[in-house]
């Protein structure tokens, strides 16, 4: 069974995503990613924290956190506390975040890529447990120190522009490949490498993508299409077709909620990003790309609370047979 993980979303009370947290352990799953998805969701630091108190083998972490809403600081010192309750499992995932996160807030994602490096930087130098002075994108460290953290808590990155990628290539432990078209896999994966040969790091490779065997899972992965496909870029879109106007009509619907929006995203543009068929199609799938990408790891991101249980039961057998 390749290793994997599920991406929890917290829009339901804590305690119903620690029980999926818990299951997710016992099915065998070896990460446990929160979406930070700020307002839109439940807190996923306090989520991570009972996910902590909950469980017993299974790695913790965000699912993506970004650099604009936290100082990094607080990030690492968050993350280092989780890792030292649960035992050494806490990981961190960083990305640039997204328009359902940063929107609400009235952030605007400015300089992406310096303000993620920097993040990734000031994180790792402050799990080191050195004094750290920097004056990164936003922040300013000035002899900063965490006393406690382990130096080798693992930092994922998360990205879909080139310039990401290449930037998880060079500094992170690992890459999360979220949704990618599937045509475009073995370049994503190139520029991941491209930016490890710069600085000889070995980073692992994460594939996520949705397991659809059937309508419902279909419908369940519509809303979350939609700010993917908005934030996509310029190449994918191209890809799909969806023109400029269908995208703003996707922006605009979101206001009213993500189940609006999904009613404007056609099955055509879903298909490519996922891995769907009958159970046996999805594991043929699944070894495929494992084999021809050299990925390491597989993330399950769980987008319908209430068919999660039958979600991850279906997709670990899926596993097994990879």
């Amino acid at each position: 069974m390749i290793p994997s993980s599920v991406n929890l979303i917290p829009e339901a009370p804590v305690a119903e995503i620690v029980g999926l947290a818990r299951q997710a352990e016992s099915l065998g799953f070896n990460r446990c990613w929160v979406y930070d998805e700020g307002l839109a969701t439940r807190d996923v630091y306090v989520a991570l924290t009972a996910i902590a108190q909950a469980t017993t083998t299974i790695k913790m972490g965000p699912g993506i956190t970004n650099p604009y809403t936290r100082h990094p600081a607080t990030t690492a010192a968050t993350i280092a506390t989780i890792d030292e309750l649960s035992g050494g499992r806490a990981f961190l995932g960083l990305g640039a975040g997204g328009s359902l996160t940063l929107g609400p807030l009235g952030i605007d994602r400015s300089r992406p890529l310096a303000a993620v490096g920097d993040v990734l930087q000031a994180c790792r130098a402050l799990f080191s447990g050195r004094p750290v002075t920097m004056t990164g994108h936003g922040f300013t460290l000035a002899e900063a120190m965490l006393g406690y953290a382990r130096p080798d808590i693992e930092i994922w990155l998360a990205g879909r522009g080139p310039r990401m990628l290449g930037l998880g290539g060079e500094l992170a432990d690992g890459v999360m490949l979220d949704f990618i078209h599937c045509e475009m896999i073995d370049d994503y994966v190139e520029l991941v490498r491209d930016g490890a040969r710069r600085t000889g790091n070995r980073p692992r490779l994460m594939y996520s993508t949705m397991v659809i065997t059937d309508e419902r899972a279909m419908a369940a992965t519509k809303p979350h299409m939609t700010y993917r496909l908005v934030d996509s870029p310029p190449r994918i879109k191209s890809a799909l077709g969806i023109t400029d106007e269908e995208v703003e009509q996707i922006r605009r619907a979101m206001s009213g909620g993500l189940d609006a929006a999904a009613e404007y995203v056609r099955d055509e543009w879903v298909h490519p990003f996922v891995i769907s068929g009958t159970a046996s199609d999805c594991a043929e799938q699944l070894a495929r790309l494992v084999e021809r990408h050299g990925i390491d790891e597989f993330l399950l991101p769980v987008l319908d609370l209430a068919d999660a249980p039958h979600l991850m039961t279906g997709v670990a057998a899926v596993l097994a047979a990879v």
